[in-house]
């Protein structure tokens, strides 16, 4: 599990910002949203620019270089905060997997360009190297010395922990091979005026297509009537039919045609739902951006049930309520900060308590 992230100097995050998933309350209402101690599931509340589009890519910069499965090819067009370009962007990660702790710190130049990197694994640190120096952990890791000297050096700035994943034999549970599964184990996407993703899945698939081959276009149908109550008939595909066709009083027509733009959302949330089985932590931008309030919960409730860590950024307030999570799960990100509700006020919240009333009324500030 991720339990701890901060940047500093990224985008239009000129200070560091760190978000803490292990700060949870005793809370003994909707427990499955914390698992070992950390936030499983959450949403991510903000105005406007406040840069909650952002600091979900700044948590996925980790996909580009340990991930197999990267996807945004505009990525480093606007990386540096614009008044420290000549500044290198810090990164910094702390996983949990069981009883072990990985922290992970590495920092980048304004065109993506690794420079420094730091591993600790339960405390003891394995290998940290600056611009010009190597430090090695050889009781884990042997190493000639002219290895040393070329990594010290490192012209080709290749991630040191890529290096010794492929470079040594590692047993099925060593700490860097549960770190590389869960990276590549991650996404991130958003439904807006394009669908865009990164991680987990290294090609794109058409989703109709992908529908049609697998047989799900029954399956697709229930869903869709489960989740939004929208009833499609759709036309039985023919072999290498690559396009979903539904009748609209008799007349075959194109759903693409048909679909309303929250439809075709939703048609992208059936996609990646059918590939999350194996996901680790699933981060989804302006997730409800087309959705009606009712279909909102709907899909929160089937994501918040997935075995992965799920976050979303919303500005629909009518999910902040204890029915759906609890204030340690709902986070408040303004003037370069994040912090959960519950530390974003004096007063005592209960499961009872207006969430949302007490939002709008002024109670939660940074």
């Amino acid at each position: 599990m991720l339990v701890k992230f901060a940047v500093k100097n990224y985008r239009g995050f000129e200070n560091r910002i760190e978000w803490d998933l292990s700060k949870v309350r005793n809370y003994e209402f909707n427990t499955s949203a914390i698992r070992h101690g950390a936030v499983k599931s959450g949403i991510i509340y903000g105005p406007n620019g406040s840069g909650k589009s952002n600091f979900g890519l700044a948590i996925f910069d980790i996909v580009n270089h340990i991930g197999q499965k990267w996807k945004k090819a505009d990525y480093y067009f606007n990386f540096v905060f614009a008044g420290a370009q000549k500044q290198m962007v810090d990164f910094e990660y702390t996983f949990q997997f069981g009883d072990a702790k990985i922290e992970y710190n590495y920092s980048k130049t304004y065109r993506g360009v690794l420079k420094k990197e730091r591993l600790s694994f339960d405390g003891q640190q394995v290998f940290n190297r600056s611009e010009s120096n190597f430090e090695l952990d050889e009781s884990m890791f042997a190493m000639d010395a002219s290895v040393k000297v070329g990594l010290s050096s490192n012209a080709n700035n290749v991630s040191i922990v890529n290096f010794l994943l492929t470079s040594y034999p590692l047993p099925k549970e060593h700490f860097l091979l549960q770190l590389q599964d869960f990276v590549n184990s991650m996404l991130w996407f958003r439904c807006l005026e394009q669908r865009e993703f990164i991680g987990l899945e290294s090609n794109a698939h058409l989703i109709e297509e992908y529908i049609i081959q697998k047989e799900l276009v029954k399956d697709f149908e229930k869903f869709m009537e489960e989740v939004s109550d929208q009833r499609f008939d759709f036309v039985y595909p023919r072999q290498n039919d690559k396009q979903l066709f539904c009748y609209i009083k008799g007349s075959p027509m194109p759903f693409s045609l048909v679909a309303s733009t929250g439809t075709h959302s939703l048609e992208l949330l059936y996609f990646w739902l059918k590939h999350l089985e194996d996901a680790a932590f699933v981060f989804v931008d302006e997730f409800d951006a087309f959705y009606h309030f009712k279909l909102s919960q709907a899909v929160c409730r089937k994501l918040f049930a997935l075995d992965c860590q799920v976050f979303m950024t919303s500005h629909n307030t009518q999910l902040l309520t204890n029915d759906l999570l609890r204030p340690d799960c709902n986070f408040l990100l303004e003037k370069n900060e994040i912090r959960a509700f519950h530390d974003c006020t004096e007063k005592e919240l209960r499961e009872g308590h207006n969430i949302e009333k007490l939002y709008r009324g002024g109670t939660f500030a940074i």
